[in-house]
């Protein structure tokens, strides 16, 4: 069994692959300018000139999905990265230290968690204007408390360790002793993590920029095509079809790859599958 790739992790890789793709293909190629306007194209219906159809303004549906792949892209890289960046530190100075210190970070963490990502959006857009930064950072500022208590649990568990105590006992610094020993254990655990909060990302901005509160237009965003499409849904029940579908498998996609990824990298698993 070990070594094998599962069902699971094929389907998310090739789903989270062909999003990579199409946002990659989007840099340099789309069948039409995602943001041009054609207003004798409005509304046009699927053909082989709009193999998906036109909105209201008419944009090229293909290639308004195909360049919100981007912002999908960029979205969750961006809000996993400030998430993990500020998160893992937090609940490595949590567990490393303990005490008031680690008490104090951990009951700050709780009350970051109180505030929704929607919240934090409408906070900082009321601050700063909406935009795709304003999604992105309220989306990463939400996710710290995960990537807190998921990196203090493991870092306590790992430095219950026997060559933990003894490189501990070996007089290195805490900061060392985490770096070198305890970070690379708890690795697999904060990167099934990350797959699993890059999902979470994509429906925040879909539904960030649905409200109003993500990507302003016009630059392409499934969740604005969303919100668009609705006035229209009877008409043209397509505008609404496509930039649904592209969310869901995305988010399928992500999800698969973090089953995926922890059944492969979890060692307990691993032994009861085989």
């Amino acid at each position: 069994m070990k070594g094998r790739l599962g069902p699971t992790v094929i389907v998310g890789t090739v789903l989270v692959g062909l999003v990579v793709v199409t946002a990659v293909v989007s840099w340099f190629w789309t069948p039409y300018d995602p943001t041009a306007i054609d207003a004798r194209g409005r509304l046009a219906p699927m053909s082989w000139s709009h193999p998906l159809g036109a909105d209201r303004f008419g944009h090229d549906v293909l290639s308004q999905i195909m360049a919100g792949a981007r912002i999908t892209l960029l979205v969750g890289i961006v809000a996993v990265a400030v998430a993990a960046v500020i998160g893992i530190p937090l609940g490595a100075l949590a567990a490393l230290r303990g005490g008031w210190v680690g008490d104090g970070v951990m009951r700050v963490n709780d009350v970051m968690f109180a505030f929704p990502a929607v919240l934090m959006a409408i906070m900082l857009a009321a601050a700063y204007g909406a935009s795709t930064l304003t999604a992105m950072l309220a989306i990463g500022i939400a996710n710290v408390p995960v990537f807190a208590r998921l990196t203090r649990g493991e870092t306590l568990r790992v430095l219950s360790n026997e060559f933990v105590l003894a490189a501990r006992g070996s007089g290195r610094r805490r900061p060392a002793v985490f770096a070198r020993h305890v970070l690379p254990n708890i690795a697999p655990v904060l990167i099934v993590q990350a797959t699993v909060l890059f999902a979470l990302a994509i429906l925040a901005e879909a539904a960030l920029s649905y409200l109003g509160l993500g990507t302003p237009a016009p630059t392409p965003s499934w969740g604005r095509s969303l919100q668009e499409s609705q006035t229209f849904f009877g008409q043209r029940p397509t505008l609404a079809l496509f930039p649904g579908l592209a969310i869901a498998l995305s988010v399928l996609g992500f999800n698969l790859l973090g089953d995926g990824l922890r059944d492969a990298l979890d060692p307990k698993l691993r032994v009861v599958r085989s």
